[in-house]
């Protein structure tokens, strides 16, 4: 799907990313130098902007959305520290001294009053703190949302389906509603590697609305893009998330899905989908990568002045440096494995394998396949070194690439971790897949 087209299956807390938790723990070679700091949204804040709960309302039930609350890392690089957020090192001069004094009488207030509490309710004797049941009485109600249905391979009545995998599906919408089923049913079986929790998963889908008739922006329409996530990980509503998870690559599914199993009831206003609207949609899921997947095929050896690479199957491959080789100074690349896949596009979500190692001496600093979870970011756009950015934009999906990068497009004169100031970079880098993200 293009950008500007709203997209079916909302955005979870999860999957942007690689797994979980902080993009820049996983970055190759850690957190891009510069100023900045790390934005932490809570996923009860994204799920709201997604689309997924209204102010106070409860995470889904089993099925849904995440329940936990640990906030996420939005963006990162590197914190600033030369000043204090509380202004005791900047002007005007004063400031911070009054800053402590006012903080150590507050200081001392608090401790006598938790003094007081302590006399006047010790031994139980205290009728007036209020106990968490009286708390619990006086909190307004919470509302929940609707638990998602278990899954269903047939209902009263389903939707009629023409059409061939890989084109846009013909939907026949039956006259009378739905019996609001959960409904997956694999329309034809694929021979592709069955899609597991976790696999990276890309897919293309046609949508209808089932309530109104109406047709749902397709995967299929304006040039658009496969939807790329982790499935079973709520990445997307239920009816993508949880309907692909156990069928083959390759296999055109259809799914009829209640309000519970797709936006709720809330709905969805920019694509005109109801709080009671049941809605249908084909997918054709196209490829099903397990976390530690690499790419296969025939090896085309590096040329001599490139540092030659040892491939180790799932372990980190083996990267020996030319012998007195001088430091690149231009970006450089090889395609050691040559994919059949579509072409990588800036402004794409790829998930990658990759190692990278020290130009001067093969030295190993990072790999995704020693973590056994592949990496995914978007090309282009500035979450990676430039070096990433610009040599993995026209690859194709499938390859395997060696990346030469001088360290004015890596980690500078900075450096980062095991990368000494101003060192030049090797990257073997397979490109699993490529879509909307």
């Amino acid at each position: 799907m293009t950008e500007k087209t709203p997209s079916p299956g909302g955005a979870g807390t999860a999957a942007n990313d690689s797994s979980a938790g902080d993009p820049a723990a996983s970055r190759p070679g850690g957190p891009l130098p510069g100023d900045g700091e790390s934005i932490v949204v809570p996923p009860s804040i994204l799920k709201q902007q997604a689309g997924w709960a209204q102010p106070g309302e409860q995470p889904r039930a089993s099925g849904g959305t995440k329940t936990d609350d640990t906030p996420q890392i939005f963006a990162s690089t590197v914190r600033r520290g030369d000043t204090s957020e509380a202004g005791y090192d900047e002007n005007p001069p004063g400031v911070g001294r009054l800053g402590v004094i006012l903080g150590t009488v507050l200081a001392v207030l608090l401790a006598g009053s938790a003094v007081t509490l302590y006399l006047v309710n010790k031994d139980g004797k205290s009728d007036t703190a209020a106990k968490p049941a009286d708390a619990a009485k006086s909190a307004p109600p919470t509302p929940t949302a609707d638990p998602v249905p278990p899954i269903k391979d047939s209902a009263k009545v389903l939707p009629t389906v023409t059409g061939d995998f890989g084109k846009k599906a013909e939907i026949q919408v039956p006259g009378e509603a739905s019996d609001g089923s959960f409904v997956v049913k694999v329309l034809t079986e694929g021979t592709g590697p069955k899609v597991d929790k976790n696999s990276w998963t890309s897919v293309d889908y046609t949508a209808k609305d089932w309530t109104t008739g109406k047709d749902i922006p397709s995967s299929y329409d304006n040039n658009g893009k496969p939807q790329i996530f982790q499935a079973g990980t709520d990445a997307l509503i239920p009816a993508l998330d949880q309907a692909v998870v156990g069928k083959k690559a390759g296999s055109r599914v259809l799914v009829v899905a209640p309000p519970a199993a797709a936006f709720g009831s809330q709905g969805k206003a920019d694509m005109s989908i109801g709080a009671k609207d049941d809605l249908i949609f084909v997918i054709d899921i196209r490829n099903a990568n397990a976390p530690d997947s690499v790419v296969s095929g025939t090896v085309t050896p590096p040329p001599a002045d490139f540092p030659q690479v040892k491939d180790n199957g799932k372990k980190p491959a083996e990267i020996t440096p030319v012998a007195g080789a001088k430091d690149p100074t231009e970006l450089k690349s090889h395609v050691l494995i040559k994919g059949t896949g579509p072409a990588v596009e800036k402004g794409e979500k790829v998930v990658v394998q990759y190692t990278g190692a020290l130009f001067k001496d093969g030295k190993m600093f990072d790999s995704s396949l020693s973590k056994g979870q592949a990496f995914s970011f978007p090309v282009g756009g500035g979450q990676v070194i430039q070096g990433w950015d610009q040599g993995l934009v026209g690859q194709t999906v499938g390859s395997r690439v060696e990346l030469v990068i001088p360290a004015a497009l890596a980690y500078g004169d900075k450096g980062q971790g095991d990368i000494p100031p101003g060192a030049p970079l090797v990257f073997v880098v397979d490109i699993l897949d490529a879509g909307q993200g």
